[in-house]
Formats: structure tokens, C-alpha cells, sequence
């Protein structure tokens, strides 16, 4: 299928405005460019693409404070009005190629997977390659994870229901983060939800040549980024909490994998649900055929992010309904 045409009118206009793209500069630049991009996402026309938060949740801005003392801001949603008890958590990693992006970037998924699943998600803002290369994103969610785990009571959320999401670079910090749980005891998590994850550093796949200029990610973008998520560091791409799809899959909760037709990404997706499966992990795939990297984020052109959206608050209700029995 070819792309909507609200999808290619945007990428075609966006083109003319972002000449070199982010995720193709050096990382001696990519800060600077990243930050305009992030401005400019920021203006309200652009609530035209991104749409707001969701009338049925609220938002707060929370900080919490690593060991080394480095304070690392959250952005927590809830439903509105808020049911009884304790709800189950769900922590959120925004993409951007480990290089860009904040929690902003998702408030609309967010906020509304939080008032229509009743749950609480907190975003995180980890921090960013070449500034801090791997593994500090992988440490930073891993250890909003744990926090949220210990402060459950504060937060108003049960620590027995616990989730993980994330998109595109979020989604590789969303597989990673439940090994790293699993390697270190803890805590438990009940569900991982993986949109249009890159969960392979290394490999090749048939859909990167296929999409080599699709809209949002190119694969000169994917190609890239790898070597500015690891500036300078001397770590190999083929660590298993890099390329998740490269490490033991034993023992990792259920997974709702997430993926686009017309993305560079796309068969890495469809290899990581073979490879949780081949574990024994249940997983639920589902490959969205008119859709672009980067959907959950641009609702406004991409006419499949309510119904991926529907599918995602079915899977962690079902998820969270399983762990309470």
C-alpha cells in the first residue's frame, strides 16, 4: 500500500525545512539540531501533527535523583478522574535515536493510554547520546524503573503491576530495561509494549533497502545514529543491552511488538517477536501496513496511531487484568 496522503504532504513540506536531517549529522552538531527540531515541535501549530494531551488525564512534572546525583526529570499522567486504589504503572521511553527527542515528544500516546487504560504512565527524560553514550540511557530507565518500583506509594501505583513502553529508540530501551531487571533481580515486569523497536545494531534487513527513503527515518538515519549512541565509548553494538535481539530472551514478560509498513525498522520487529517467542514469551505482533516510523508521535498525519493506540490500552489492560488474579 502506498503512503496516506496527509502523511505525504507532511514529509514533502517537513523536507523543505529540515535540508540536513538530524539523525544524519555528525555528533559534533546533531545537539544543535536536535534542540531546533525540538523548538519547532514546540510551536502550537504544530499541536496540528502532535495533537495535545489527552482532556482525560492530568499531567505533572516530577524529578528524581540518581545515585551520582544527577537529577532526572519524569513527566507522570494519570486518568482523570482518578479511580480508587492503587493503579498499575506504566514506565515510558520516548524515541529519538538516543541523540533527540523528550517526554513531550509522546504526551498525547501518553496521556492517553493513561486515561483510557487507568493507569499511571511516567515518561522519562533519560539522558541523551553523544553527551552521554551508552550505556547511560539503558542505566537512566533502568533506574527510573526501580524507583518507580520503590515509590510506588507516592506515586499512587501498584508495584506488582509495572510495565514498560517505548518507540523507536524508546522501544529498544523498553526491551532492554526488562533483561537488565531480570540480570539484577528485579523489579518484576509484567508486560513490555515495543513500537517499532530497533532492537538490532548490527544486522541487515530486508526492510531497511526496502524503505531506504521512507518518511521520518531513512536508512541513512539508521545507519548513523548507531555511532553517535556509542561516541567515543569503545562498547561493541553487539552487547546484548544494545542490540536486545543479540541476548537471552528467557524469562522477559509478554511483549506487545508494534510495527510500520513503510519503516526502515520494520523487520526487526517481526525477528524480536520470533526470537521472545522461540524463548517462550508470549507476544502479540501486529505490523500497521499504512503506517510510517514514528506514528504515536504524529497522530495528526498518521491515520493508524488511534487504532494502534486502541490496541496497545487493550493489551496492558488484559496484561494488568492477568496480574491481579
Amino acid at each position: 500500500m502506498g503512503l496516506p496522503l496527509r502523511t505525504a504532504l507532511f514529509w514533502n513540506v517537513y523536507k523543505l525545512i529540515e535540508r540536513t536531517p538530524t539523525m544524519q549529522q555528525p555528533a559534533e552538531t546533531i545537539r544543535r539540531a536536535s534542540d531546533l527540531r525540538r523548538r519547532m515541535l514546540a510551536l502550537p501549530p504544530s499541536k496540528l501533527i502532535t495533537w495535545r494531551t489527552h482532556p482525560g488525564a492530568s499531567a505533572e512534572n516530577i524529578t528524581m535523583t540518581l545515585d551520582d546525583a544527577t537529577e532526572l526529570p519524569l513527566r507522570v499522567y494519570r486518568p482523570r478522574p482518578a479511580p480508587a486504589g492503587p493503579l498499575p504503572a506504566v514506565v515510558n521511553f520516548h524515541g529519538g535515536g538516543w541523540v533527540s527527542g523528550d517526554v513531550y515528544q509522546s504526551e498525547w500516546w501518553a496521556s492517553s493510554v493513561a486515561a483510557l487504560a487507568g493507569v499511571v504512565v511516567v515518561s522519562v527524560e533519560y539522558r541523551l547520546a553523544p553527551e552521554h553514550p551508552y550505556p547511560v540511557p539503558v542505566e537512566d530507565c533502568y533506574a527510573a524503573t526501580v524507583w518507580v518500583h520503590a515509590h510506588a506509594a507516592r506515586l499512587g501505583v501498584d508495584p506488582a503491576r509495572l510495565a514498560v513502553m517505548g518507540d523507536s529508540a524508546g522501544g529498544n530501551l523498553a526491551a532492554v530495561v526488562p533483561m537488565v531487571a531480570r540480570d539484577r533481580g528485579g523489579p518484576a515486569i509484567a508486560f513490555q509494549v515495543l513500537l517499532y523497536p530497533s532492537v538490532d545494531l548490527v544486522g541487515e534487513y530486508a526492510s531497511k533497502a526496502e524503505n531506504a527513503a521512507a518518511p521520518i527515518l531513512t536508512r541513512e538515519d539508521v545507519d548513523n545514529i548507531p555511532g553517535v549512541y556509542f561516541h567515543g565509548t569503545g562498547r561493541e553494538l553487539t552487547e546484548p543491552y544494545a542490540s536486545p535481539i543479540l541476548g537471552s530472551h528467557t524469562g522477559l514478560p509478554p511483549a506487545l511488538i508494534q510495527t510500520a509498513q513503510h519503516d526502515p525498522l520494520r523487520d526487526q520487529g517481526y525477528a524480536y517477536a520470533a526470537a521472545l517467542r522461540a524463548a517462550g514469551v508470549p507476544v502479540r505482533h501486529t505490523n500497521y501496513v499504512d503506517a510510517v516510523h514514528g506514528y504515536i508521535s504524529l497522530p495528526g498525519i498518521a491515520p493508524n496511531a488511534p487504532q494502534a493506540l486502541g490496541e496497545t490500552v487493550e493489551a496492558l489492560t488484559e496484561a494488568f487484568a492477568a496480574e491481579s488474579q
